[in-house]
Order: C-alpha cells, then structure tokens, then sequence
C-alpha cells in the first residue's frame, strides 16, 4: 500500500507540473475538491469525450444524444426524490474533527476482510498444482469464517440504509470497533443525514420561492425531455438519450484527488425499453460497457463488475464497472436497471402525460429504462494512473512516460526540428502546417533532441517527427515510437496517413 500511496503522490504531482491538473484559485490557497484542468487536461478529457460520444451516438443508430441545463424547475428534484432522499449518513471523530460517511466505514472494514480472503487464496494456489479456488473458499475455515463475517456486516448495513436506521448503522460501527484513521479512537458522534444538494436562489429575491438547485445528475434532464426528443426524433422504443454535462453534490468527505469532487462531469445514457424487457437490456449494457473500457487497452484484469447489494430506490438492479485505482478497486461507472421510477414520477408531479404509443403493440406505456453512467473524472484518472509508468532504461537513465492510449493523448505528434538552422525549422512548420488540420500536433525547436524526447514522454505524446539534415536531401523524416522509443525513417509523404491510422478514435471504436 506504501508503493501505491507513493504512486499516487507521483501521478498528482506529475498532472501539476505537465499542465493536466491544478488545484483551482491556487494563488488564493484552492478549493477544497475542486480542480481545474490545465492544457494538456483539457485536451485529454475532450478525447475521452469523443470517445464516448461516438461509441453512444456512431455506433448505435437508436441513440441521440441532447445537452440540457444546469438549471432545472425545483420540482423536478422533489419528483427524482433528491429533496427528500439524497443524504448521505455523516459521522464525526470528535477528537480528530474530521467527518466521515459512515457507510464507507463500515466497508473499509468488508474491504480488509476480502483482502484477507485473496491472500490466503493466493497461498494456497502457490502450494497446491491443481488448485480449485471455488472448492478452496468454500472449505477453508478461515475464508469460511471471513466469507461469513462479511456477509453478516453487508446485511446489517443493507437493513440500516434501507430503513433509514442511522441508530443501527452508529451500533455497526461500534460493535466492528471501527477506529478513526487520524486520531485512532473510537470517539464518534451519532450518524446523521445529510443532503447532498447544493441550493441557490433564482431571480432578485432570496427567498423560499425562488430556491433551484444545482443539478446532483445529468439523468433528470434526460427524463423531462423524454417525450420532445422521442417526437421530434421519431424514436422507437427501444432507443437512448445521451449527454453528457456538469453535476454538483455537496460530498461529505471530498478526497482521493480528482476521484470524488464537488463539481464534476458526467457522461449518462438513458436507455429507454419495453417493460419486462428490462433485465435483457441491463446485460446487454452491462457486456456493452465493459467491452468499452477493455477495448483502451488499460488491462482487462484492471476491471471487474461489483453488484449493489444496497439498491436505489429506483432501481431493480445495479452493478458497478470497478477500476483498480491507485487506492484499489473503485467505481468507475454505474449500470442501473431504473424501471419506470422516474417517468412514472415526473408523469405524477407535472400532471403531464409521459407515455409511449407502441405502434407495434397497439397500446400506451410507461417506458422502464436502463441507465450507464460513467463519471469523466474518474474516467481521466483511470487513464491517466494506469499510463505513469517511472522507468529505467537500458542505458542506466531513467524516464517518466505517460503510455496514454494513442486516441485519447493530448498531442498526437511532436515535429522536432534537429537543429534550429539550415533550413530545418523552415521544413518542420511546413510538414506541421499539414498536419495540424488532422492531428493535434506540439512544435518545439528548443534544447538537445533528447531532452525534448523526455518531454514529449512526460505528456504523452505517442510519436515524434524529426526533421534532420537528410530530410532536405530525400524528404524522409524519422518517427520515434513513446513507448518503444523505436525509430523508422518515412517519406514526409506517407507520414499523414501513418500517424492518422495509428491515432484515429475511429479505429478505436471498431475493435469494440
């Protein structure tokens, strides 16, 4: 864990220093969770974008995507159930004097107990040749023993957050003698609720009647356009709505850099189904997903589906698509089988008919819907701490690389004159003034050739154009592979189109 801390430590600084991340007001102190992304960020987190925007609004041809307001009627929240269920349960040390969820507590504690589970899996795998993991976890006393914890602690926390029983969850966390990780002790306030929603006021006055909301989802947007996109669009069922946009939640406990903040971006389809369809379309979203996030080449073994044993109000189903994070495995997105929860409710609150008429069928219905929610934020720091990579090399140095997948970098090319005389710079603005209305490209002309190599490695730039002397004479240019550091020699010629294939998202999306 040490390793992994220090990791992380490197990744922060590392996004700070190469113009990916800073902490937002800096030079007023920061932001507590809030960031803003620097140059090389944003170009990152628009390819993620387009990445998911084409795989959602190319690939299928029932999905469209719409880009509604932050603002929204303050019914709207009260319809969704935010006004009324959106708390998180708080829990203070008093002598630390730092808050906590007190659901996330009593999971690390499920999170140890798994672990113990993996290592004396991975023992006995090393002792024994053919080793039966699924009779091993079934007849082990000691992983019976924890298998049989955790399941006792996961239903005590299911029937406390399901009842709303914050007596029982405060009783849980004393009875796992659950300690503070800054203080030590176990001197807890009792657990409260407490709403996520940030509120403002709308208009000239400050008063009750003129109370919104800043959006905690994008989803709601989604479900109030139901209808107009549907009419409009000529849709029919089944068929998506995609968007993706800024949401606030007022968290308790905000940390873990840019994986859980106050303001942060969402990337949401609404997939809306015939009822009693639902769960073949919940697979179907749930294989849809991961092959989604497989196909970036970040490590298959790097995701696993974590199934909810706490449901949402809303939902009949519901699994994670879990990263391994520097701080371990995490959610990264969410896949809700929703049902007709929230049409059913906007339908009531605005006295609006929210209905489908399938032609097919010759009836009306509320349709159920299947959500997939990926957090971009999360998305980008799953890119960008499984691309860190500190490595020695062959020669004794060492180097920095960020193996971003060639789609998503930031820059996709470096035209690197050898020299800044004899012509060179001249013939290196003029291959980038090609290439730049196809491939976002970085020109530098200053330091020694390898030095700029280091910096190209730093922030990702998959390849590097060289213009030397003999590309005056046969109009060849050397491309330097980041993660291999292998060169070729091109013709100036084929070098659009190499470097286009090798970096287009196009080609990305048809492996999926």
């Amino acid at each position: 864990m040490a390793n992994e801390d220090n990791l992380f430590k490197n990744v922060i600084a590392h996004a700070k220093e190469y113009g990916f991340i800073f902490p937002s007001s800096e030079i007023y102190d920061g932001l507590s969770a809030v960031y803003d992304y620097g140059q090389n960020g944003a170009e990152l987190k628009n390819n993620i974008k387009e990445y998911w925007w084409k795989f959602m609004t190319l690939l299928h041809d029932n999905i469209v995507g719409i880009d509604a307001a932050i603002f929204m009627h303050p019914t709207t929240w009260k319809a969704s159930g935010h006004v009324d269920a959106f708390n998180d349960p708080m829990i203070d040390n008093r002598d630390s004097k730092k808050r906590y969820r007190a659901d996330q507590l009593i999971e690390g504690v499920i999170e140890k107990l798994e672990e113990k589970i993996e290592k004396e899996v991975e023992k006995a795998a090393k002792r024994f040749e053919n080793f039966d993991r699924a009779m091993f976890v079934t007849t082990n006393a000691r992983v019976v023993e924890y298998q049989k914890k955790i399941d006792e602690i996961n239903a005590r926390l299911k029937d406390a957050m399901g009842n709303g029983d914050m007596a029982a969850m405060k009783q849980l966390i004393d009875d796992l003698e659950i300690t503070d990780p800054i203080s030590g002790t176990r001197n807890w306030t009792d657990v409260r609720q407490f709403n996520l929603m940030f509120s403002t006021e709308i208009g000239s006055l400050a008063d009750d009647a003129n109370k919104i909301y800043l959006r905690p989802e994008t989803a709601q947007g989604i479900f109030v356009n139901f209808l107009n996109v549907q009419k409009t669009g000529r849709m029919k069922i089944p068929f998506g709505i995609a968007q993706i946009g800024k949401a606030f939640r007022n968290e308790i406990v905000a940390r873990q850099f840019i994986f859980r903040m106050r303001e942060f971006e969402q990337m949401e389809m609404q997939f809306f189904v015939k009822p009693g369809e639902e769960m073949k379309w919940y697979e179907y979203w749930k294989a849809k997903r991961m092959k989604w996030h497989q196909t970036l080449g970040l490590g298959s073994d790097n995701y696993r589906y974590h199934d909810h044993l706490n449901l949402a109000h809303y939902a009949n189903a519901a699994c994670d698509i879990q990263f391994n994070f520097p701080m371990g495995f995490r959610e990264l997105e969410g896949i809700h089988s929703r049902t007709d929860f929230d049409l059913k409710a906007h339908e009531k609150y605005s006295g609006k008919k929210l209905q489908y008429f399938d032609t097919e069928d010759n009836q009306s219905y509320i349709p159920y819907v299947v959500e997939t929610s990926v957090g971009l934020d999360r998305m980008f720091l799953s890119v960008l701490s499984k691309s860190y990579v500190e490595e020695k090399l062959e020669d004794g140095s060492e180097r920095v690389v960020l193996r971003i997948p060639a789609p998503l970098a930031p820059h996709k090319v470096a035209i690197l004159p050898l020299t800044k005389k004899d012509g060179l710079p001249e013939k290196a603005e003029a291959i980038m003034n090609d290439l730049k209305y196809d491939l976002r490209c970085f020109y530098e002309e200053k330091d020694a050739i390898g030095k700029r190599y280091r910096r190209q490695d730093a922030i990702g730039t998959p390849y590097c154009v060289t213009v030397d002397h003999q590309t005056l004479e046969d109009d060849t240019v050397t491309i330097r592979d980041r993660d291999s550091m292998k060169q070729e020699r091109v013709k100036i010629a084929d070098v659009k189109a190499k470097l286009i294939d090798a970096c287009s998202i196009n080609n990305l999306l048809r492996k999926i």
